[in-house]
């Protein structure tokens, strides 16, 4: 026996049973208080109707978002709000907001988020999937060791076409941190696998520390990058952010911490050029 219909059987209000038969809880749990708010701005019937509707829709969408969350698997609550894109001058905010849209989810393509650890690639996926969520998609978040040593596993035991089944479903897959381990041989062939499925059918948003000029040595196997990029490039938004980590500028500048003779120059500086294959904003081919 469904709640609904318990509700409706030992409901002696006609009007509270069909509430809940009808699954109205935002109206049914405050239909006092919100006839009294109607009553107290003297609105018409049709206005009443419209706030009933409007609180009810409302809750439903504030169930829905908190749910989508949590399946999400988000590791931190980041937003756009919060980012910081005057230390990160490389970023076009202009350029996230239109991301933050969500067009490009609806459209099946992917972004990119290229660059240095601690550079915010990690707040801006999150943010993005938030958003996403807000529009009314379903996300996932996953790490790229996670997401590969789930494919294994899921390979090993002969369910590799259910585990690539379940991560085909969400409307945005994001996976982060991507390039800083280099996967094994069978591992990219299991990512290329996943890549294919979501193909033109899933928006996906890669975040990595490597260039797609360095996914040869990502993938272990320059034939299978190639194949991957080939897929993931053809729709798609590369962003490539420059600069100092945020968890490690204000150290350099207190002397606490010495940059490392791999560091290149600061933002702003006139060799700093994309790579081949990358710009802040490449829209749909």
């Amino acid at each position: 026996m469904t709640r609904a219909k318990k509700a409706t059987e030992l409901s002696s209000d006609p009007l509270d049973a069909m509430l809940a038969r009808l699954q109205l809880s935002g109206i049914r749990e405050r239909l006092d208080s919100l006839l009294d708010e109607a009553s107290r701005a003297n609105l018409s019937t049709r206005e009443t109707l419209i706030l009933l509707c409007e609180r009810e829709i409302a809750r439903k969408d504030h169930r829905r978002i908190e749910m989508a969350l949590k399946l999400a698997h988000f590791p931190a609550v980041k937003e756009l709000a919060s980012f910081d894109f005057e230390a990160q001058p490389s970023i076009d905010p202009k350029q996230i907001r239109d991301l933050a849209a969500s067009r490009w989810i609806a459209n099946g393509e992917n972004v990119l988020l290229l660059g240095p650890p601690g550079v915010g690639k990690t707040h801006l996926s999150i943010a993005l999937g938030r958003e996403a969520i807000l529009a009314g998609y379903t996300v996932q978040f996953t790490t790229a060791t996670t997401l590969v040593a789930g494919l294994a596993k899921a390979h090993g035991e002969r369910r590799l076409d259910e585990k690539l089944l379940a991560l085909s479903k969400p409307k945005l897959l994001i996976v982060d941190e991507l390039g800083y381990l280099p996967l094994e041989p069978d591992a990219a062939h299991l990512f290329f696998q996943l890549v294919s499925r979501r193909y033109e059918t899933g928006a996906m948003l890669i975040t990595s520390n490597r260039s797609v000029a360095e996914w040869g040595t990502v993938f272990a196997d320059p034939v299978v990058a190639t194949a991957i990029l080939d897929r993931l490039l053809h729709h798609s938004h590369v962003l490539t952010i420059r600069g100092d980590s945020y968890r490690l500028r204000a150290k350099r500048k207190s002397g606490l911490v010495k940059p490392l003779a791999g560091d290149g120059p600061p933002v702003g500086s006139a060799s700093l050029r994309p790579l081949p294959g990358e710009s802040n904003l490449q829209p749909r081919s």
